[in-house]
């Protein structure tokens, strides 16, 4: 097995911060440099948890929807093919009030569909804390997608791109109204027949998004990641895998599939504690992720 874990680690020698404008990149110098006129660039963004409630800890609920506009209004000015959010788009009051929460969905989502005409969900954890599944899609919009799907691909400029849900617990039932232990994440087998058809069926190279981690073991992992790992590897298909969920970020390699995780929104005060990336496809099919505010840049094919 020719895994590797690299650690994560930003050598500020090799990074670069601009602060002319608002949306200030991070970006790698030696990927940007490289970096041609590509065929394809989406951009991502993860776990804003957006509420209007007090910040706890680390996690500035309110804060977020500011910092979803900042970047949605930077994916507009970029003109990225399509905007996708890697799960935890909203969080909840304590005790749930399922109203409130239902009504910080509508709030987050409507600045999420303001600048981007192409915006795709995964789904998260926090996003099925007091509402269900069939509630959060009926508020929100995954472009030419059935509003009943809760995992879905599409394709694009040569590429396919597969969301996947792992919002089941381990006896299969789906995530609904916080019925859940958060670390017991599954990808039941009816989606993983699914999953293999999908990558059976289309010729194109592939990106999988999905929030929870398929790239080790522990708590913020899926239950089932070395199964779902399996069908990645052997389709030869599938060129990188997309999280969120594990807030602080990180990257791993495994049997030539990158596994790339976004760091959160949600952490930290004030409009510098904002990440969010746009990923570039060249016309070779390379890829490189540039990382905005505390994103990490990483030219993935390097």
């Amino acid at each position: 097995m020719d895994s590797q874990n690299i650690e994560w680690i930003i050598n500020r020698r090799d990074f670069f911060k601009s602060s002319a404008t608002v949306g200030a990149a991070v970006i790698s110098t030696s990927t940007y440099a490289a970096t041609t006129t590509p065929k394809l660039r989406f951009g991502m963004v993860t776990d804003p948890h957006y509420a209007d409630v007090d910040s706890k800890g680390s996690r500035y609920y309110r804060q977020s929807l500011a910092k979803v506009k900042e970047c949605v209004d930077f994916m507009k000015r970029q003109q990225v093919d399509f905007l996708i959010e890697l799960g935890d788009f909203k969080d909840e009051d304590s005790p749930p009030n399922e109203t409130l929460t239902l009504s910080y969905l509508r709030s987050i989502e409507n600045v999420f569909r303001s600048g981007v005409e192409r915006t795709y969900h995964v789904l998260g954890n926090h996003d099925l804390d007091s509402i269900s599944k069939s509630q959060f899609l009926s508020e929100t919009t995954n472009t030419g997608i059935s509003p009943e799907a809760t995992f879905y691909n599409f394709s694009l400029a040569g590429f396919q791109f597969i969301v996947l849900d792992a919002n089941f617990r381990s006896d299969g039932e789906a995530y609904d109204h916080g019925n859940f232990d958060w670390t017991e994440a599954n990808i039941p087998a009816n989606q993983l027949g699914w999953l293999k058809q999908q990558l059976n069926a289309s010729s194109f190279p592939t990106i999988v998004f999905v929030h929870q981690l398929l790239d080790g073991v522990g708590t913020h992992y899926i239950n089932n990641a070395p199964e779902v790992r399996g069908l990645l590897e052997a389709s030869g298909k599938v060129r990188a895998v997309f999280h969120g969920h594990q807030h602080a970020g990180q990257y791993n390699r495994i049997n030539g599939i990158h596994y790339y995780t976004l760091q959160a929104v949600v952490v930290g005060e004030g409009e510098e504690n904002n990440a969010y990336a746009v990923v570039e496809i060249d016309a070779d099919n390379s890829l490189s992720v540039i990382g905005y505010r505390k994103a990490t840049s990483k030219n993935l094919d390097a």
